[in-house]
């Protein structure tokens, strides 16, 4: 073979790595609220761009939380979406993100977020290992309970007042963690 026919032949080779390997961070990329979460940015990167998580976004805004979203972690965050804040009780969220109410905010919001990155599939690992369920301590400080719904394919989380969340969309993976959209806002 010349030595120009070798250098067209690893040029292929070059272009079609390149291609699998773009088409590899493509598959990765899940919409959310109409938008592309991508891997190689943050929670906090991704999430504002989400049309289904600007309640979220707002709150944690006001919580003084946009930093530590923003770090290094890895977090795992159940997100609720704008329709999951708006079934909590007429005028809660608005009382919520009030400068006196930080406190309580922050300590809702933190409920949501586990140091670690747990992806779906850990998490029904860990829910199997347990005999049907599993305990992850929140940043806040209490305990979520992750289960499996009937079908077997489903992760439901449950809050500390029985409240339980579907989770709707799984694995958004972050360059600092991974996000599972939730379809109920979770209650310490």
């Amino acid at each position: 073979m010349s030595k120009n026919s070798n250098n067209k032949q690893r040029a292929m080779v070059s272009a079609v790595v390149l291609m699998l390997a773009a088409g590899t961070a493509y598959a990765s990329t899940i919409m959310v609220g109409g938008a592309p979460m991508y891997p190689n940015r943050n929670i906090v990167e991704n999430a504002v761009n989400s049309k289904d998580h600007t309640t979220l976004v707002s709150a944690v805004k006001a919580a003084g939380l946009v930093d530590t979203l923003a770090g290094a972690g890895p977090f795992t965050v159940f997100a609720p979406t704008n329709e999951a804040f708006a079934r909590l009780p007429k005028g809660t969220v608005q009382n919520l993100v009030m400068p006196e109410n930080k406190p309580t905010l922050t300590k809702v919001l933190t409920y949501h977020v586990v140091a670690g990155r747990y992806t779906a599939q850990d998490l029904m690992k860990m829910v199997k290992e347990g005999g049907g369920q599993a305990s992850l301590k929140t940043v806040e400080g209490e305990t979520l309970t992750v289960m499996e719904g009937r079908m077997g394919h489903t992760l439901y989380v449950e809050d500390a007042t029985g409240g339980r969340a579907r989770v709707t969309i799984a694995n958004v993976l972050q360059s600092n963690g991974v996000i599972h959209v939730v379809n109920k806002v979770l209650m310490p």
